[in-house]
């Protein structure tokens, strides 16, 4: 429920906030500059006058919308090969699998960051770093799952009975492994939210004057030592909100569709 909570304000704020806080997030006034949450300015100003509060919406509007197609992505991709790679199986198996065991052998940060100097800092290569560090989990976990469930009797007879490989995806394995599906993507959610803003503060993702979170914490360092705390402490609330709530959320749904793994971890 906390979870849920927290996950419901931060998209609240991202959807209605510019409805509820009509600010210009790239609005300069100088003479405004460094001022102190208010009423005024609920979340300060940071260091040429803008208004936090606003940069802080648009900031997660964008985290979120590249996180969720990031999510999309990487299940589509990553999901799709390995549900073809667990039903062909043969010589597609073996190449797609060293393909993914090549890239998990570099840390998901790591690679993010080498695809986004490879090809420029920006949302494009930042988004397409996190995506790539991401298809891999699909495709183990939905592989695994479909070689499990390719060796079971109903699946097996709808294979006796001449059913074809899309109509055995379609109607035998895809469904049994949607929740799979859920609890993965939850989990890629959270991941994406904190590589993209990793990605923001060490200037490879989103650059300004665009507002991102990582970027805004980057700017906040600068007057970490000053006084000017709010700079930094409210995109890294965001972040933790999200990353958090994502989390939550992906465990109660892995409690709620496979109690098995949480009796053995009560265990």
């Amino acid at each position: 429920m906390v979870g849920v909570v927290m996950f419901a304000i931060i998209i609240f704020i991202a959807v209605f906030g510019r409805l509820l806080w009509p600010v210009d997030p790239l609005r300069v006034d100088i003479l405004g500059s460094l001022l102190p949450p208010s009423l005024e300015h609920p979340m300060g100003t940071d260091d040429v006058g803008r208004d936090v509060f606003a940069r802080f919406i648009q900031g997660a509007q964008v985290s979120i919308g590249v996180a969720i197609g990031v999510t999309i992505a990487g299940t589509l991709i990553g999901g799709t090969l390995g549900l073809l790679a667990g039903l062909v199986g043969g010589w597609f198996d073996t190449i797609v699998s060293r393909t993914m065991d090549a890239i998990l052998a570099f840390p998901p940060l790591i690679l993010a960051m080498a695809v986004a100097i490879g090809l420029g800092p920006g949302i494009v290569s930042a988004a397409l770093g996190v995506i790539l560090a991401a298809i891999p989990w699909y495709f183990r976990l939905l592989r695994s799952e479909v070689l499990r469930l390719r060796t079971l009797m109903y699946v097996e007879s709808a294979q006796a009975l001449g059913a074809s490989s899309f109509r055995l995806i379609r109607l035998h394995i895809l469904p049994q492994t949607t929740s799979t599906i859920f609890i993965q993507a939850s989990s890629v959610f959270s991941f994406s939210i904190l590589t993209l803003a990793a990605l923001g503060f060490v200037g490879l993702g989103i650059q300004p004057p665009t507002p991102e979170w990582g970027t805004m914490i980057t700017e906040g360092l600068a007057y970490a030592l000053t006084g000017q705390w709010w700079l930094g402490f409210f995109p890294g609330l965001g972040i933790f909100m999200l990353a958090v709530s994502a989390n939550l959320i992906a465990d109660r749904l892995r409690d709620i569709y496979d109690p098995k793994s949480g009796a053995r971890l009560s265990l």
